[in-house]
């Protein structure tokens, strides 16, 4: 179903005297366009550090001293264990994550040997993947491995992000993500609040998001990172992430917008205002530098807001 919100409106829900309305506005198309069906996943760091980007906001970045953990490919081995754990948690996917700009042609190898066990380990569960900026070539190879959903986060809204990363462009990100849309692939896409943003910039990535039409939106909230240069921001007002969640719900109203990083450092109340304003979904487990949710939490706090959890995974 479709709003007909546009983006002056948007812009001015964000007013501080309007953000009951936001919050209510956002809360009813929830309740009538989102599917009352909690959805989670789980994901591995199956390579972690010395990435060759300099994203400002980011721990494995070879750029910044953070102290980050380093190490090559897992192996398969690992990868299938996370998947069997996923699954008996009750997750509806896991995703195989890489640090670095991209794959070569033996990790991709590397991960379809990997995804085809998982496969065969956990039928039950759907296969995504976040491996940086990939070509058509080394989607299709992928796909025929039995990955069905592709993670690439255009991350802030465009006219924000060269001014937190210069070594690729929301231009790089949006051909990867197209490639994996015509070769049939779920798409996941979404971003991390709280990296100095105005409003503009904020209606500027929603709408953003809204062209690209993904299947999820994971809803990042920054959690600064000693040694990157964003260490000195501070942790996102709480209102503001609520008030951001809101006008990403009216903006894409259907889609399952996801608690992603940053989800340790709220409370269950501001967990649950985001429930109700348009959170249907969420990532539970260890992250990638930071520790994450766990599956316990947001199960109760998604139950309490009326969602059903568990049964049968979506397609995907």
């Amino acid at each position: 179903m479709s709003e007909g919100i546009d983006r002056d409106e948007a812009l001015a829900l964000l007013e501080p005297e309007r953000r009951e309305e936001l919050r209510e506005r956002a809360h009813e198309v929830t309740e009538r366009c989102v599917e009352k069906r909690f959805d989670f996943c789980s994901i591995i760091n199956a390579r972690s550090g010395r990435c060759s980007e300099n994203c400002k906001w980011c721990a494995q970045s070879a750029h910044w001293k953070t102290g980050c953990e380093t190490y090559g490919w897992v192996g398969t081995e690992v990868c299938v264990k996370a998947a069997k754990e996923a699954a008996a948690n009750g997750a509806d996917r896991i995703g195989i994550v890489t640090s670095g700009r991209t794959l070569s042609h033996e990790d991709v190898e590397n991960v379809c040997t990997a995804l085809r066990e998982m496969r065969k380990a956990a039928p039950e569960i759907g296969l995504c993947a976040s491996l940086g900026l990939l070509s058509e070539d080394d989607l299709a190879k992928l796909k025929s491995a039995g990955l069905q959903r592709v993670h690439c986060n255009l991350e802030t809204a465009p006219s924000l992000f060269p001014s937190l990363c210069t070594t690729h462009t929301p231009a790089d990100k949006l051909a990867t993500l197209r490639a994996a849309k015509k070769l049939g692939f779920q798409v996941c896409c979404g971003g991390i609040i709280g990296m100095g943003e105005t409003d503009e910039q904020l209606v500027e990535f929603a709408f953003a998001l809204k062209e690209i039409a993904p299947d999820s939106i994971p809803v990042n909230v920054l959690h600064p990172i000693e040694g990157t240069p964003l260490a000195d921001r501070g942790i996102l007002n709480p209102e503001r992430v609520v008030d951001s969640v809101a006008l990403l719900r009216l903006v894409n109203p259907s889609t399952p917008l996801r608690f992603a990083g940053g989800r340790r450092d709220m409370t269950d109340e501001t967990a649950a205002k985001c429930i109700y304003v348009g959170m249907s979904a969420g990532i539970a487990g260890p992250l990638l530098t930071t520790p994450g949710a766990d599956f316990d939490d947001d199960r109760h706090l998604a139950v309490q807001a009326g969602y059903s959890v568990g049964g049968k995974a979506p397609s995907c």
